[in-house]
């Protein structure tokens, strides 16, 4: 396909070659967002002989998406060292060098997830100031936005109390952008509310959270428990990859035994039935509210660029609502508010250390 011409519209670039659905189900998702956004443009990356004749079918993507070819794609039992060898050929390294060229503001993948943050720390390098990346993602709560932003779940198991503090500031700017907060409440996930529980990690990662609430510009919460990740105490909530990723693991499970669970007592006997279809509509709303496809993207904070982890398994409801992400993150330069924020974190911890010194 021919290059797009230049335009000041957004650019998602989108790695088409990532999810367990294929790229005809990606295709889609760009088609549909594509339809609701008609000032984004798209650069779409794989196979030239598989992705141009699926995009020539949509209308909504003529003018509008530029394919990219790369010829090979990373699988989901790749490891991040074995994906990084044979990156440069890949349709996600293909979709991050966009950014890093600045040929697009954002990227959208559905691959592997560990190889994804891999490649993006290596492209598109850690933001001054960041000592560790992180993945934030909506959770279903109680909340006056319907959700709260949770980080890290998933990124380094391992997070020290300065890096736990640098998930507040980054995860705080990111409730501004995704949830219109102004000011934010944040709290630290640990085994129970009162000051002194916990590992002594977090209670230093407490401190220095606290101390940072002003520059941060958010409400400091105190420690939250693992039954607050779907109340209304906060608004973000930090922890380190290893809990976050057990916790978000956990909730899948538990709403996929539920639902099925709700299906089998519906269908024991006739009177059940007949219940089940007086409660439709209810049922129905409820599905929309914890919908997972509809807040589908997990964010990558802490990077040179705006990356978005879309679900393995999103249909095209799903990507479209990763690509939607990407598409408010690159319309107010996110990555650049959390790398000033991180900056200055840097700077002050600099000059605290030098003062101690002398």
């Amino acid at each position: 396909m021919k290059a797009m011409a230049a335009a000041p519209d957004p650019v998602i670039s989108v790695d088409a070659m990532g999810g367990d659905r294929g790229p005809a189900t990606v295709v889609a998702g760009v088609d549909r967002c594509a339809r609701e956004m008609p000032d984004l443009r798209f650069l779409l990356h794989g196979p030239e002989n598989v992705l141009t004749p699926l995009v020539a079918r949509r209308a909504a993507l003529a003018g509008r998406c530029e394919v990219r070819h790369a010829a090979q794609a990373v699988a989901m039992t790749d490891k991040p060292s074995v994906a990084l060898r044979r990156a440069q050929d890949t349709s996600m390294w293909s979709a991050l060098s966009a950014i890093k060229a600045g040929e697009a503001q954002a990227a959208v993948s559905c691959g592997n997830t560990g190889a994804l943050m891999a490649m993006a720390t290596m492209r598109l390098r850690r933001a001054e100031g960041v000592d560790r990346p992180a993945i934030a993602v909506f959770w279903p709560s109680r909340s006056a936005s319907g959700h709260t932003i949770v980080l890290d779940v998933g990124a380094d198991v391992r997070a020290d109390p300065t890096a736990l503090a640098q998930f507040a500031v980054m995860g705080a700017e990111y409730a501004r952008v995704a949830l219109d907060l102004d000011r934010p409440r944040v709290g630290l996930l640990n085994v129970g509310s009162e000051e002194g529980k916990g590992r002594p990690e977090l209670q230093e990662a407490s401190r220095l959270i606290c101390e940072n609430a002003d520059h941060g510009g958010y409400d400091w919460r105190g420690y939250v428990e693992g039954g607050d990740l779907c109340g209304d105490k906060a608004d973000v909530i930090v922890t380190d990859g290893f809990t976050g990723n057990v916790a978000l693991k956990s909730a899948e499970g538990a709403a996929a035994f539920i639902g099925d669970e709700l299906k089998r007592a519906f269908r024991h006997t006739w009177l059940s039935r007949l219940a089940a279809l007086m409660a439709m509509p209810s049922l129905s709303r409820m599905k929309r509210r914890i919908d997972p496809r509809r807040v589908n993207g997990g964010v990558f904070l802490g990077l040179r660029g705006a990356v978005v982890k879309s679900h393995g398994s999103a249909d095209a409801t799903g990507v479209a609502a990763a690509i939607s992400l990407a598409a408010r993150m690159a319309r107010t330069g996110f990555t650049e508010r959390v790398a000033g924020r991180a900056a200055f974190l840097t700077m002050q911890r600099q000059a605290l250390g030098g003062a101690a010194a002398q």
